[in-house]
């Protein structure tokens, strides 16, 4: 089948442009390492363009009734399940995960963004007791505003929708920054939009220079909402900038969560949930478990079981047959973890599979299994961020939870128990924004999605999500 690739342009008021310099990015398909197309780069012209237009969208978006908000919404929620199978051929091509995992994040995307459609429903204000019976007092919630949002490649549908569907359901427009080296299928999601009959400058879509395209549009005063996920140093980053224009946000940052397997736990459903969650996108995932924590007593059947795991995954072109891990999103990603293997065996780690390049093109890398790693490896420190597993053993439970907490990180963790007092125990004191327990990680629409401390803060799931997005504004009428 002949897979084809468009270049993409940004979308500003309603219309895909090019950029007034003819300014492009080139695309590469990681599992090649070949050029397959370009991006639009936007200067300060595109910008000053695209602003305008969601303030402009804003005015007519807020003024629409939820009703019509959220009919819009699944219209274009049914526009995107359609093309579901066209938009993930896009995304694997310029992201390289597995087609199967392509379609099934355009497909979660769709179920996001039908959520929130019908949350747009339910943004109650309240009626206050008043002090006097002449008085009148009610609380009405308003959308903040024009949103500025920043997404990265690793989910480049997944990561817009959640952000998207809050702001549109709550009346806000919505300008993307979103990532340079996936730009097609996010541009695929927003035409979905534009086909549902979404008003033009509601959505605006712009590619370019990272740095200089956040510092605009953060400072500028159009923009009332930030929100970004991404690196913890760059999140910190915009945090301070949109602090200074007192602008609030959503931040959703990396994280290094660590998986708890207890004495009394299921191996073969450990491994499985675990192992899967794991090698998802090649470990590509804010969420993705990264610091295996093992009772002793099951520290040989739990490695030997994720060893076999990782050891049967077909690791090949995400547009091949029965392709299970596709490769990493570029060459830096191959340097980061070799790096990391190699700190973690001179700390005297034992490499037990894996720790190489795959072939003589692309960003393949094998899955890896690193047993007996030392706290002070890199690898037990820093999210790895690709196909690395990093096992270590403990005898109390309370230690296991020393070592989940020790991180400033907090956004994702998971333990295995059979038992409900631990897991009770684990629900109290793990000190994250999420925590799975004896399943793999499952973020649906209506439960909160963020972390605590250098994790970030706000939530992009759940009715948590719409409170960054609204106003709550005191009305009091006296009768004359």
């Amino acid at each position: 089948m002949q897979h084809s690739y468009t270049d993409t342009r940004l979308l500003i008021d309603g219309q895909w442009v090019d950029a007034a310099s003819g300014r492009t990015i080139a695309v590469r398909n990681p599992a090649t390492g070949q050029v397959i197309g370009h991006v639009a780069h936007a200067g300060i012209p595109e910008l000053d363009r695209a602003l305008a237009a969601a303030q402009k969208g804003f005015e007519v978006w807020r003024d629409t009734s939820a009703h019509e908000r959220g009919a819009a919404m699944r219209r274009a929620a049914g526009l995107l399940r359609e093309r579901a199978d066209q938009i993930a051929r896009l995304l694997t091509q310029e992201q390289g995960k597995p087609l199967a995992e392509a379609r099934g994040e355009v497909l979660a995307g769709v179920g996001i963004i039908e959520w929130f459609a019908d949350e747009a429903m339910r943004l109650y204000g309240r009626i206050v007791p008043a002090r006097r019976l002449d008085v009148q007092q009610q609380v009405i919630k308003e959308p903040v505003g024009p949103v500025a949002a920043f997404t990265p490649w690793n989910f480049p549908v997944n990561q817009i929708v959640r952000k998207l569907g809050a702001a549109l359901s709550t009346g806000c427009s919505f300008l993307c920054k979103a990532p340079e080296e996936t730009p097609a299928s996010p541009a695929a999601l927003f035409q979905c939009f534009v086909d549902a009959g979404v008003p033009a400058g509601v959505l605006g879509l712009v590619y370019g220079d990272p740095a200089e395209i956040s510092a605009y549009l953060i400072a500028h005063p159009v923009i009332r909402k930030v929100t970004f996920t991404g690196s913890t140093p760059v999140g910190k980053q915009l945090a301070a900038l949109a602090g200074a224009h007192m602008k609030r946000c959503t931040m959703e940052l990396g994280g290094h969560a660590p998986v708890i397997v207890a004495e009394d736990a299921d191996v073969a459903l450990a491994v499985q949930a675990a192992g899967a969650s794991k090698f998802r996108n090649a470990g590509q995932v804010c969420i993705s478990p990264t610091r295996f924590l093992v009772h002793s007593s099951l520290r040989e059947a739990f490695t030997q079981g994720l060893l076999r795991h990782a050891e049967s995954l077909k690791v090949a072109n995400g547009l091949d047959e029965g392709t299970q891990m596709g490769p990493l999103a570029n060459p830096r990603r191959i340097a980061a973890m070799k790096a990391l293997v190699a700190d973690a065996q001179a700390q005297g780690a034992k490499l037990l599979t894996g720790g190489e390049a795959l072939g003589s093109a692309g960003n393949f890398f094998a899955p890896t299994v690193l047993a007996d790693v030392p706290l002070q490896a890199d690898v037990f420190n820093h999210e790895p961020f690709g196909p690395v597993v990093a096992l270590r053993s403990f005898e109390r439970i309370e230690e296991a939870i020393a070592e989940a907490n020790r991180l400033p990180f907090g956004l994702a963790s998971y333990a295995f128990t059979g038992s409900l007092k631990t897991a009770h125990l684990l629900s109290r004191r793990v000190e994250a924004g999420m925590l799975w327990i004896n399943q793999p990680a499952v973020a649906s629409a209506e439960m909160p999605f963020g972390g605590v401390k250098d994790s970030g803060y706000g939530s992009e799931g759940g009715p948590e999500a719409l409170d960054a997005y609204l106003v709550p504004k005191a009305v009091s009428i006296a009768m004359v």
